[in-house]
């Protein structure tokens, strides 16, 4: 009796897992494995979603940000303009009592054929208008005896002379102008050439 026990005891072996059965429970594990990775999925499309909202988002700002920029470019440039339009509009107004007198004298040397007068007159405008130039920044610079400088003086020609040294402006023709430390216009002027037998005569 005791030989059978052991003997039943020795047969006996571990239970052993129905193929069945893990068949079937790797079945499940690839069933909550799929489960899960449509959740996964969702959460990257909703992130993307987010992300391409924000773009969009950027995207019309940036047009809307180009579109103010656009805006204020033009109206820079019609301010621009009108200000250009209307920059002399005081210089003019400063202007006109020099215009008004002119009239009064030619006026006045018609009806009484006074030469002196006129002259007087025009001389007293002049006066005023070149003070009101310069108000403005515009003054007229001296030429003559001053050496010839191309930034300040055009020369119209060159006449010889014995008295005087090369490049000096022997005459003004016409008178030049400065606007705020800036040339307007040059003066049109006469420059002196030394002779060249009195400079073979100095050697």
């Amino acid at each position: 009796m005791v030989r059978e026990e052991k003997q039943l005891n020795g047969d006996e072996k571990e239970p052993v897992e129905n193929t069945g059965e893990i068949k079937e429970k790797e079945g499940m594990e690839k069933m909550e494995e799929n489960a899960q990775q449509p959740s996964g999925t969702a959460e990257l499309e909703r992130k993307l979603q987010e992300k391409e909202e924000e773009l969009k988002k950027c995207q019309d700002k940036v047009l809307r940000l180009a579109a103010e920029l656009e805006n204020f470019k033009k109206r820079v440039e019609r301010e621009k303009l009108e200000h250009m339009k209307y920059a002399l509009e005081e210089f003019a107004k400063e202007l006109l009592p020099f215009l008004d007198n002119l009239e009064r004298a030619l006026d006045s040397a018609r009806e009484t054929r006074d030469l002196e007068k006129l002259v007087e007159g025009i001389d007293l405008t002049l006066s005023g208008y070149f003070k009101t130039l310069e108000k403005f920044g515009l003054k007229a610079f001296a030429a003559e005896g001053h050496r010839f400088d191309p930034n300040y003086h055009e020369a119209l020609s060159v006449e010889e002379s014995q008295d005087v040294e090369d490049n000096m402006v022997l005459k003004e023709l016409l008178k030049g102008y400065t606007l705020h430390e800036r040339v307007l216009r040059p003066a049109l002027v006469v420059v002196s050439k030394k002779n060249k037998k009195d400079s073979g005569q100095t050697q």
